[in-house]
C-alpha cells in the first residue's frame, strides 16, 4: 500500500456550525482510521528551520505560509492509491466541518 501524508485545516467556528450527529460520526471515521493504522495528530506551533551553507542555524516559531484557516492536524495513511486516500479522508472532522484536507502522496527517498 502506498503512504499518504494529509494536512486538515479548520477552525472552531466551522466545527461548531456543523451539526452534532456530522462531528461525531467523524469523530467515529477518525477512530477507525486509527485502528486500522494511521498515525494522526493535533497540529502544535511550528518551528522553521534554516541553515544556509549549513554554518548559520536559524530557528523561529510559527508558520511559514498561511492560509484562511489554521492547520487543525496531520495523519500518515496507508491506502491503494490516491482515490482511495481522498475516499478515507473524505469523513474525517476537517472534511465535513467546513474545512478542508490535503492529501500528499508520500514518496521515499531510497
Amino acid at each position: 500500500m502506498a503512504k499518504f501524508i494529509t494536512i486538515g485545516y479548520g477552525d472552531q467556528e466551522g466545527y461548531n456550525r456543523t451539526s452534532k450527529e456530522v462531528r461525531d460520526a467523524a469523530h467515529e471515521h477518525d477512530s477507525k482510521l486509527i485502528s486500522s493504522g494511521a498515525l494522526t495528530g493535533i497540529a502544535g506551533t511550528p518551528v522553521q528551520v534554516r541553515n544556509p551553507e549549513g554554518k548559520a542555524l536559524e530557528t523561529s516559531e510559527g508558520a511559514f505560509m498561511s492560509t484562511d484557516l489554521p492547520i487543525a492536524g496531520f495523519a500518515v495513511i496507508e491506502a491503494d492509491d490516491l482515490e482511495h486516500a481522498i475516499e478515507l479522508v473524505s469523513q474525517t472532522p476537517c472534511a465535513v466541518a467546513h474545512g478542508v484536507v490535503e492529501v500528499w502522496p508520500f514518496e521515499p527517498i531510497s
